[in-house]
């Protein structure tokens, strides 16, 4: 049976001045004049029998419009999405993967060319962010986020647990033997963990560890992780920082663990897959190959206990 529907163009016209209340500014947003807007929305009341607007030097809706302007916009919010989750990536298209970028430059980045080895003929496509991905409207295949989200409606994968170490460059480590050597050394905060109240400051920190500051510490404050660990590696003092994204400095003695200190957590790094591209071969793939690096990447000090907390 045939719908029963107005013009769609009339339809959009409508939804779009009602929701900026202006003809001139929906038009802008469809790319068309507002005489044109003004004619559509004509067409619609003759074909519904009912005036939707009160003109004058502004418009405004007469009330059943108003009731049922939500309906309409969400009608056309899941006809937008509809239309997206008719847009998935061909399988020969490239694979796009949105992760944090300290994220991507300290441990993802590192190990892309072991992926190439195993894939050459998937195109691989970084896109660093921290921000929320949707992914009916996003050109995204996967996405790499950290702590428990909520993430509704994905297919989550657990990458690897969390640990907080202590770490300075091997210039300042030697001259740090016990911990209230840290008393008088420059100590950097990482303010971008000043939303999560389980991350300790320094003075917490040193507190737990027995150490109680008499006077104030030498900290520096920086508001971004990535530039915090520049300023570690470049010897500027010590940092409290996630362990994978130190792994490799650690690894490779660019970086020094302080104490043998590493402090577990229930948080970590999940690897977001919509339901509706798990099954495409070049996501699989990946999936597979970051499920085994992030294996891989289990810190000493983090057991499969601390895992399962989370």
């Amino acid at each position: 049976m045939p719908r029963k529907l107005p013009s769609l163009n009339a339809l959009r016209a409508f939804e779009a001045a009602a929701r900026h209340q202006s003809f001139a500014r929906a038009a802008e947003e469809l790319h068309v004049t507002p005489a044109a807007i003004s004619q559509q929305i004509k067409l619609l009341e003759d074909y519904l029998g009912l005036i939707l607007f009160q003109r004058g030097k502004t418009i405004s809706l007469v009330e059943p419009a108003q009731r049922v302007l939500p309906l309409v916009t969400e009608a056309f919010d899941q006809l937008e999405r509809a239309v997206q989750r008719l847009r998935v990536q061909p399988e020969d298209g490239p694979l796009i993967v949105s992760a944090p970028p300290t994220f991507s430059a300290r441990w993802l980045i590192s190990r892309i060319d072991d992926f190439y080895a195993r894939h050459p003929d998937i195109e691989l496509r970084i896109l660093a962010t921290r921000r929320k991905v949707d992914f009916n409207v996003e050109d995204v295949d996967v996405a790499v986020r950290f702590g428990p989200g909520p993430y509704p409606g994905l297919h989550i994968d657990r990458l690897m647990p969390e640990a907080i170490v202590p770490v300075v460059a091997p210039k300042l480590a030697s001259r740090i033997q016990r911990v209230e050597d840290l008393l008088d050394c420059t100590l950097l905060h990482d303010e971008s963990h000043d939303w999560d109240p389980t991350f300790p400051d320094w003075d917490t920190w040193l507190t737990s560890l027995g150490v109680s500051p008499t006077l104030p510490l030498h900290v520096r404050r920086i508001s971004d992780n990535n530039l915090v660990l520049q300023a570690v590696n470049a010897g500027m003092g010590a940092a409290l920082t996630w362990y994978s994204l130190v792994a490799d400095d650690l690894q490779e003695g660019r970086l020094v663990r302080l104490f043998d200190q590493m402090r577990p957590t229930s948080l970590g790094y999940q690897l977001l897959i919509p339901p509706n591209r798990l099954s495409l071969p070049k996501v699989a793939a990946f999936r597979e190959w970051l499920l085994e690096q992030a294996h891989r990447q289990k810190g000493p000090h983090i057991t499969d206990d601390a895992e399962q907390r989370s």
